[in-house]
């Protein structure tokens, strides 16, 4: 049997809808174990068929609530949903504080729907480095839509644009006042706008301070026939080109979570905004500069591996050498390293 027979077989049960084959293979990408790189090879050409769906902002604006009538109403339609919610963990312990089930109670129980809890690892951004490898898995799992909730820690969020086609950010009337401290990359990342808990008071102040805000983008960027803002986010890559006409109007949706209101306008939403990638060609654009960036950090992980082993292997620092000297020195073993190993 060969090294990559393992992975080969994991790869196929996981297609196969085993439950527990995903679970091990999320488990892999998520701890970067020995040879999940080669999981994900064996996957790469069932990937690319679900919708990935980013949900993120501050603590308190309901997102795990959202993310749960949201995937009711998909499974309702006979859809397969992935879940994965980012979570707060400790360097010293394995797996996400918040358990796998918890957060979507006896919706958890239902066929057609895979929820993991992953660990954030500290990661710049609250976003785990693997979420986009555990998003492979479960689109070739079979998931018509995968959702990734994020930590709700307001600007690091920008990492999840590089994980989801189109991405949602949750806001509450409370938020109102902190608009505009907020960093300028998440409101820039946002394909869809949600105020959240509307039946609270000052709904209606966030919603015109939306507004505002994208009104004022749409005058910098320029703007649809008729003046309707327009987005040209990290998530939704490229905005349709130069021709205003084919930008994206960032629409904003008011939802009530808990009694279900705007959620169906808010689905609506997102069904219009992948029609638009589509349409525009812009998926196809997003997902080669999301490919790019995640090539980019697995050359920098292999690098940074080489760089440690030829350290481990080191005299060390020899008297009278600097440190940009002896760096020099020893990147140099790590490229004949590479030469001798392509």
């Amino acid at each position: 049997m060969t090294v990559a027979a393992p992975f080969a077989q994991l790869a196929k049960r996981i297609e196969a809808g085993e439950h527990k084959a995903l679970s091990g293979g999320i488990s892999l990408v998520e701890n970067r174990a020995e040879g999940f790189e080669r999981l994900l090879e064996h996957v790469a050409h069932l990937s690319g068929k679900a919708r990935r769906i980013g949900v993120t902002g501050p603590p308190g604006a309901g997102k795990s609530t959202l993310v749960k009538v949201l995937t009711e109403g998909w499974l309702d339609q006979g859809l397969r949903v992935g879940v994965l919610a980012v979570d707060p963990s400790s360097p010293y312990t394995r797996g996400a504080l918040l358990g796998d089930r918890i957060r979507l109670g006896d919706l958890a129980m239902r066929d057609g729907l895979f929820v993991r809890s992953m660990a954030s690892r500290g990661s710049a951004g609250g976003l785990s480095n693997a979420a986009s490898d555990a998003a492979d898995l479960l689109d070739a799992h079979g998931c018509d839509r995968i959702v990734i909730e994020t930590l709700g820690v307001g600007q690091q969020e920008i990492d999840i644009a590089s994980s989801a086609d189109t991405v949602v950010v949750v806001l509450v009337p409370e938020s109102g006042d902190g608009i505009q401290a907020m960093k300028a990359g998440l409101m820039e990342a946002a394909d869809v706008f949600v105020v959240n808990k509307a039946d609270r008071p000052g709904a209606d102040k966030l919603e015109k301070e939306l507004a505002v805000m994208l009104s004022i983008r749409a005058r910098l960027t320029g703007s649809l026939p008729g003046g309707a803002p327009t987005s040209t986010s990290t998530a939704g890559g490229v905005a349709g080109g130069e021709d205003p006409a084919n930008r994206w109007a960032t629409p904003v949706v008011r939802t009530s979570a808990l009694n279900g209101d705007g959620v169906e306008d808010l689905d609506a939403a997102l069904t219009d905004h992948r029609a638009w990638l589509v349409s525009t060609g812009t998926l196809d654009s997003v997902r080669e500069e999301r490919r790019a960036h995640r090539t980019r950090e697995a050359l920098r992980r292999q690098a940074l591996r080489a760089a440690d082993r030829i350290w481990e292997d080191s005299p060390g620092v020899f008297r009278g050498e600097t440190p940009h000297a002896a760096a020099r020195r020893l990147w140099q073993q790590v490229a004949r390293t590479a030469q001798c190993n392509p």
